[in-house]
């Protein structure tokens, strides 16, 4: 089965995407914070990672480098949420391999599309 991480500190967004990618048929672990959010990517070896970027702990971008770190991870997508408008975030973001950016509230479409994106 494929497997998914949401590493997102807002307890209804994250039931709400694992419903969304369990419909999808992803089997889904999460994380809250920054501090366990490597350990659970170790843990299920995800396909992708949905990675807010304001975290408790730390930033979701040092999550991204920690995970990509990891020689297993090093081409694991990596789809950046934020509820940030700040222009220089989507920036930083695009700078990673393999990743995309969608800002808060964003449409299942949008996801469904980032995913179809980054993991064909």
């Amino acid at each position: 089965m494929k497997t998914a991480l949401i590493v997102e500190d807002d307890k209804l967004i994250s039931i709400a995407l694992t419903k969304r990618l369990a419909s999808m048929g992803y089997e889904v672990d999460s994380a809250r914070d920054a501090i366990y959010a490597t350990h659970a990517a170790v843990r299920c070896k995800p396909e992708f990672v949905l990675l807010d970027i304001s975290l408790p702990g730390g930033s979701g971008f040092v999550v991204a480098d920690q995970i990509r770190a990891i020689a297993d991870f090093s081409r694991t997508p990596i789809i950046f949420i934020t509820a940030s408008s700040n222009p220089e975030i989507k920036v930083k973001a695009s700078e990673y391999r393999s990743a995309c950016f969608l800002e808060k509230p964003f449409r299942a479409g949008q996801l469904i599309n980032a995913i179809e994106q980054l993991c064909p």
